[in-house]
C-alpha cells in the first residue's frame, strides 16, 4: 500500500480530499493540518512515502516552507494553492515540484489526486531521452525523473536505435533535432516504420525557430513536437496528453479483445493470437499444448438457479483460471467453454497443470446469492498440433467429450484418447 502524504489546514478541503482518495483503496492518505504534523509522520515513516500533496500556506509555515521540506525528504511533491502568481510558479517549478493545483472548486482537487495516480502508472513506463548535449539530456533525463519515469539515454540517433533494441519496452522517445550521424528527424522517419503511433510515442524537440519543422518532425511521424527553450509545466502537459491518449487507445483495444462478462479474450482474439503462438512452436519445435475445459452440469446449474447465478459462477471460474494460468493464452469461448494454449509444455505436464487448477477450483468455494456452491469442470488436453489450432482443438474437445461421458470432474490427455 502506497502511503501519500497529504498537508492542509483547512477541514472543509480535507474532506473533499478525503473522499477522493478513498477512490484509491491501494493509497494510505496519511493527513496533517501543519508543518509540524507532517514533520513526524514523515519521521513515523523514513522513506516510505510515496508523494506529497501539500498546501503552500500553513500556520506554522506560511511562505511555503513545507515545500522544501519535503523535497528535502525527497518526496515527490504536488502544491496546493489559493491563488495563481507567476513568479511563485516559476519558483516552485525551479525547486523541482511535480506540479502545482490552484484550489479553483472540487475540479482542482481531482486533478490533484489524479497526478498522484499519475506518478504512480509512470513508475512502469520507460523513456528515451535522444541529445548529443550532456547538459539538454541531463535536464530532460532529470524532468522525466521528476515524475518517476525509467529514463535511458543516448547521444544521438544511431546510439537510439542500439539503445531500443536492448530496451524493448521503451513506451516513449524524445528527441532532439541537430544530431551527429543521425538526428533527430531521420531517427523518427526511420523508426515509424518499425512502431506505430501506438506502440511508441516519439516527440521531436529543437530551438530552431523555423515553422516548418514542428510540421517536418509530424508529417513523417512523430506524434508531437516541442520547442526548446520549453517551461517544465508545458513539457509535463504535453508528455501526460499523450501519454493518456495512448492508454486510453490500448483500453479501447482491450475491451474490443475481451468478453464482456468474464473479462477473458473472446474467441477470435484467441484465435489470431494463437496462429502466431503455434507458427512460433513449429519454428523451433517446442511443445504446445491445447485444453478445452468446460464446467461441468452449468446447463442444469442454470436451470436450478437462474442465469444471474449461472453468470456470477462463469465469472468465478474465469476469475479462477485467469489467476492460475495467466502466463498462458486463455479465453472463454463459448458459454461455458474456456480455451487455454499452453506452449513449451508437453502432454503429461499440460495434464497434470490442468488437473491441479481442477483440483483448486472444486476446493473454493463460489459464494451466489448467499449460498456457497462448488463447481467443477471437465477439460480435454492434446499436444497434436496437426495442421493447425482448429484440428488440434477438435482433438481436445474429443478428450473432452470422454471425459464428459466418463462422469465429468476429470482430464483427459492423448495418451487417454484409445482408452
Amino acid at each position: 500500500m502506497k502511503k501519500v502524504l497529504i498537508v492542509e489546514d483547512s477541514d472543509m478541503v480535507i474532506k473533499v480530499l478525503r473522499h477522493l482518495m478513498a477512490q484509491y483503496p491501494h493509497y494510505q492518505a496519511l493527513f496533517a493540518a501543519n508543518m509540524a504534523q507532517a514533520q513526524e509522520i514523515v519521521e513515523q515513516h523514513p522513506q516510505d512515502i510515496f508523494a506529497a500533496l501539500v498546501d503552500l500556506n500553513l500556520p506554522d509555515a506560511p511562505d511555503g516552507e513545507i515545500v522544501d521540506y519535503a523535497l528535502s525528504q525527497k518526496i515527490p511533491t504536488i502544491v496546493l494553492t489559493g491563488s495563481y502568481d507567476e513568479k511563485k510558479r516559476e519558483h516552485l517549478f525551479a525547486k523541482g515540484i511535480v506540479d502545482y493545483v490552484t484550489k479553483e472548486g472540487r475540479y482542482a482537487y481531482n486533478k490533484a489526486v489524479d497526478l498522484i495516480h499519475r506518478l504512480e502508472k509512470n513508475e512502469q513506463i520507460k523513456v528515451l531521452v535522444v541529445d548529443d548535449s550532456d547538459m539538454s539530456r541531463k535536464h530532460v533525463s532529470n524532468l522525466f525523473r521528476r515524475h518517476l519515469f525509467q529514463v535511458v539515454e543516448a547521444k544521438d540517433g544511431v546510439d537510439a536505435i542500439k539503445v531500443l533494441l536492448d530496451n524493448q519496452d521503451v513506451r516513449l522517445l524524445i528527441t532532439d533535432y541537430n544530431m551527429p550521424r543521425m538526428d533527430g528527424f531521420e531517427l523518427v522517419k526511420n523508426l515509424r516504420y518499425k512502431y506505430d503511433k501506438t506502440d511508441l510515442i516519439m516527440i521531436g524537440v529543437s530551438g530552431e525557430s523555423t515553422e516548418a519543422l514542428s510540421a517536418k518532425f509530424i508529417k513523417h511521424g512523430a506524434n508531437d513536437f516541442l520547442r526548446k527553450p520549453f517551461h517544465p509545466e508545458e513539457f509535463y502537459c504535453r508528455i501526460i496528453h499523450n501519454l493518456e491518449y495512448l492508454e486510453l487507445v490500448e483500453q479501447i483495444t482491450s475491451a474490443a479483445q475481451r468478453d464482456h462478462l468474464t473479462g477473458l479474450y473472446h474467441r477470435h482474439h484467441f484465435f489470431n493470437a494463437a496462429r502466431e503462438v503455434y507458427r512460433n512452436a513449429q519454428e523451433k519445435s517446442m511443445p504446445l499444448a491445447l485444453a478445452v475445459i468446460n464446467v461441468d452440469h452449468f446447463r442444469d446449474f442454470n436451470e436450478q438457479y437462474g442465469h444471474e447465478s449461472g453468470d456470477l459462477a462463469l465469472k468465478h471460474v474465469a476469475q479462477c483460471l485467469n489467476n492460475m494460468l495467466e502466463r498462458f493464452l486463455i479465453c472463454r469461448a463459448d458459454a461455458d467453454d474456456f480455451f487455454v494454449l499452453l506452449p513449451g509444455l508437453d502432454n503429461e505436464k499440460a495434464v497434470s497443470l490442468i488437473s491441479r487448477v481442477r483440483q483448486l477450483l472444486s476446493s473454493e468455494e463460489c459464494v451466489i446469492n448467499g449460498e456457497s456452491k462448488r463447481l467443477y469442470f471437465s477439460a480435454g488436453v492434446s499436444n497434436h498440433m496437426q495442421d493447425g489450432v482448429d484440428p488440434q482443438i477438435k482433438s481436445a474437445t474429443h478428450l473432452l467429450r470422454l471425459g464428459k461421458e466418463a462422469g465429468g470432474n476429470m482430464v483427459l490427455g492423448d495418451e487417454d484418447a484409445n482408452d
